[in-house]
């Protein structure tokens, strides 16, 4: 298929889904000025009850194996640092001190850490031990996931995906492309749209991550060096346009200039502190 009808197609999709979706703004600005419009089409509701199911299967599954918040000092470090970014989160949305939040350490050796919708985080010891992670750092980390849920940004990747799949059926079935015509258009979906945005959420995430450190009197620079220190781990990266990720260059880069900005909130924690 020639890039002349795969643009056409694209408009075709661009126009069934964006007509379809709500127009929000989850979050404010903050220092940081994170104020992208976001378009949903699925329900805060469904998306909260969904990761508070999985969440609590994911516990239930931890405790049977005795690896639920089994280093209570571990624990315990975790859930103060997590307590004092939570406080922050007005400066985003005023909404979420209202939300359920639970923070729980999961004993694995995986260097990983998530926030689900509605306030679910987890943070693998993996994490803590293998990096030999400071509190700054952690902070760092948290605060960045703490941001995906706050954007809602897994709300609105399946919004994307949703009505995505439902374009590309309708625009499949209306052009005769047949079933190797739709997946084409699947990838390229992914290469021109889904990859990016997934990228555009990471960068969010980030910037709001170092301001939710900074103000809760952590300093924000700690986030370059994880990445730095993470760069040290080894592992080759995908190209830029194949992955969900910005490149780790891009990042540090990116972090830097907005760990800068938020420093005089760092500095007047740290006095109030």
């Amino acid at each position: 298929m020639t890039y002349v009808l795969y643009r056409g197609l694209f408009v075709v999709l661009l126009t069934l889904s964006l007509g379809a979706c709500q127009t929000v703004q989850t979050t404010q600005g903050g220092a940081v000025g994170v104020d992208r419009v976001q378009r949903m089409a699925v329900s805060a509701e469904a998306m909260e009850h969904s990761a508070s199911k999985q969440y609590a299967q994911v516990l239930a599954e931890a405790q049977k194996k005795d690896k639920l918040n089994s280093d209570i000092a571990q624990y315990e470090r975790v859930k103060t640092i997590a307590d004092h970014l939570i406080r922050q989160t007005p400066a985003f949305r005023k909404d979420a001190l209202g939300w359920k939040w639970e923070v729980n350490v999961l004993t694995s050796g995986e260097v990983n850490a998530w926030c689900m919708p509605g306030g679910k985080i987890a943070v693998y010891s993996g994490l803590i031990e293998k990096l030999k992670i400071t509190d700054d750092e952690l902070a760092a980390v948290m605060g960045h996931e703490i941001a995906h849920a706050l954007r809602e940004h897994s709300r609105e990747r399946a919004s994307e995906q949703t009505m995505a799949g439902l374009g590309i059926s309708i625009v499949a079935a209306v052009a005769g492309l047949g079933q190797i015509g739709q997946k084409g258009m699947e990838y390229a979906y992914q290469g021109l749209l889904g990859l990016p945005n997934s990228r555009a959420h990471e960068t969010e995430a980030d910037r709001i991550g170092v301001e939710l450190a900074a103000r809760a009197g952590y300093d924000p620079r700690a986030a370059i060096r994880l990445w730095q220190k993470m760069g040290q781990t080894g592992g080759n990266e995908p190209p830029k346009f194949m992955s969900t990720h910005p490149p780790r260059a891009d990042r540090v880069k990116d972090l830097t200039k907005y760990a800068e900005r938020v420093m005089p909130l760092y500095e007047k924690a740290k006095v109030r502190g």
